[in-house]
């Protein structure tokens, strides 16, 4: 019988050994123990930045176009007219000069791309080599042919920059500047507008 409680004792004993030796043994490791993290963030490179910059004007959509404008000068016996035809190519697009130094920024391991809004890239798309004197009655000088002008270039606008339109345009930015960014060693990309000003 009294082996039986030296037998007990001993194996209390033991346990409580373990239990302090692997105790001490844990908090020793973990106390000496470096963590090693990834960094999953990604950065852009200023020269990376200066390299999409020197894209300058990127085209996304080109709408061509053609007006016919007229006007008409009353007068005591006959009237004189004047009508042309109008023929331009409005390209959509963003100017790359414009991004913002905060343009791109980094969520974990996705790169966030904010562009410029998209808007008309050149002023001057009406070709006017190709515009016509459609009828021409009377004389007309150099003033009313530029009105004529201004006008067609208005309805040109008008019937060109459409919510569609630019909507389709900032659908080819995204998926353009998406693979661009990817080819550049990019693979997670979204992209964004800034608010139209």
């Amino acid at each position: 019988m009294r082996n039986r409680y030296w037998i007990i004792a001993a194996v209390v004993l033991l346990l409580m050994a373990v239990g302090i030796g692997t105790y001490l043994l844990y908090h020793k490791v973990t106390a000496n123990s470096i963590a090693l993290t990834a960094d999953d963030r990604i950065d852009v490179t200023p020269q990376q930045i200066r390299a999409i910059r020197d894209i300058g004007q990127w085209e996304f959509l080109s709408v061509s176009d053609e007006q016919m404008v007229d006007t008409v000068r009353r007068g005591i016996f006959f009237d004189d007219q004047l009508v042309r035809i109008y023929y331009g190519t409005l390209r959509l697009g963003i100017d790359m000069q414009q991004l913002s130094d905060s343009a791109f920024t980094s969520r974990h391991d996705t790169l966030c791309v904010t562009l410029p809004p998209v808007k008309l890239l050149d002023d001057r798309f009406i070709d006017e080599a190709r515009t016509r004197s459609f009828i021409s009655e009377g004389t007309w000088d150099s003033s009313v042919r530029e009105a004529l002008y201004h006008k067609a270039r208005r309805q040109m606008i008008d019937q060109c920059m459409t919510t569609a339109n630019i909507r389709k345009a900032r659908e080819n930015a995204v998926e353009q500047v998406r693979s661009m960014l990817r080819s550049m060693g990019f693979e997670h990309v979204t992209v964004n507008f800034e608010k139209d000003v």
